[in-house]
């Protein structure tokens, strides 16, 4: 038995004819008539009785009209809902964005993208980008905004921006009027850093002991605006990307090219590579590689 057989059986018992009820899904007499006799044959039993030119339910028959109503409106249910999904005027997406991504970049996007798609929800996560990659990879996020490298065994990724990192000093710092610093200068320097589950975290100390020697962290915070009111109170020096130290406050704190080694600050989107992924989802890639890459 499958679904045209319970859309068969209450044609014809709503029309009280296999020629009308044909009619109205669209098919032939001869289609019916053999659908419903493949159907009483499989269940072994006779659902129609003919008392002249009437047309009656049998107790089977009865039986399944009664219970084809509510799984015929069940499945119209889904088929709008699958319809809607496939044509993108429903569904959601979980997104990641670390605090430096979203304000900086993604406003405009996600306005453009809603404008398009008005029937989709947007759910954002905000966290460090070491914690949204974990999220994905865990599939508490379909797709989210990591820091480069990632593993390409794992994620399928796309870069949409890349930077370098700047050292962040007061402005009453000895070093702050110099054109760029290196990073073993830095080695007495109090540290404020993103919080450990922000990947900056982790590169900025191993960048560190690969220049031989471990920095004394200070603070710790989750936002980098906080960071930079931290540096401009004279309670450390931090290290920032280049597109984040031009929305600071000039008049507090400056921002200095960091060199030997030069650190990059590469954002992609990325998603994991092996599994499910909705839809919309799917969309979400397609619609911001176009906006980042125009492709």
């Amino acid at each position: 038995m499958d679904i045209h057989h319970l859309q068969h059986v209450s044609e014809i018992a709503r029309h009280n004819s296999f020629t009308k009820a044909a009619e109205a899904l669209h098919i032939t007499q001869p289609t019916i008539s053999k659908s419903i006799k493949n159907l009483e044959n499989e269940l072994n039993v006779s659902l129609f009785v003919r008392h002249g030119n009437q047309i009656k339910l049998t107790e089977a028959g009865e039986a399944i009209v009664k219970y084809a109503a509510p799984i015929l409106q069940l499945f119209d249910q889904l088929s709008s809902e699958l319809n809607d999904l496939t044509y993108l005027n429903t569904g959601s997406i979980r997104i990641g964005l670390p605090p430096m991504a979203g304000p900086s970049f993604f406003p405009g996007v996600i306005k453009a993208f809603q404008e398009r798609y008005p029937g989709i929800t947007v759910k954002l996560v905000e966290n460090g980008a070491r914690t949204i990659k974990e999220y994905i990879e865990d599939g508490s996020l379909e797709v989210g905004v990591v820091l480069l490298p990632v593993d390409s065994q794992i994620f399928d990724s796309f870069p949409i921006v890349e930077d370098r990192l700047n050292v962040i000093l007061p402005l009453s710092h000895s070093l702050a009027e110099r054109q760029w610093i290196e990073l073993d200068e830095l080695s007495e320097e109090p540290f404020i850093l993103f919080s450990s589950e922000f990947a900056l975290h982790h590169r900025i100390l191993n960048e560190c002991r690969a220049a031989g020697f471990e920095p004394r962290v200070v603070y710790e915070s989750s936002q980098w605006d906080f960071i930079g009111e931290m540096v401009g109170a004279g309670l450390g020096i931090a290290m920032l990307p280049d597109t984040i130290c031009r929305s600071l406050d000039s008049g507090k704190v400056k921002a200095v090219p960091l060199i030997n080694p030069f650190i990059p600050w590469q954002l992609a989107i990325a998603w994991k590579r092996e599994g499910y992924l909705p839809i919309a989802a799917k969309e979400w890639i397609a619609f911001t590689r176009e906006m980042f890459l125009g492709k």
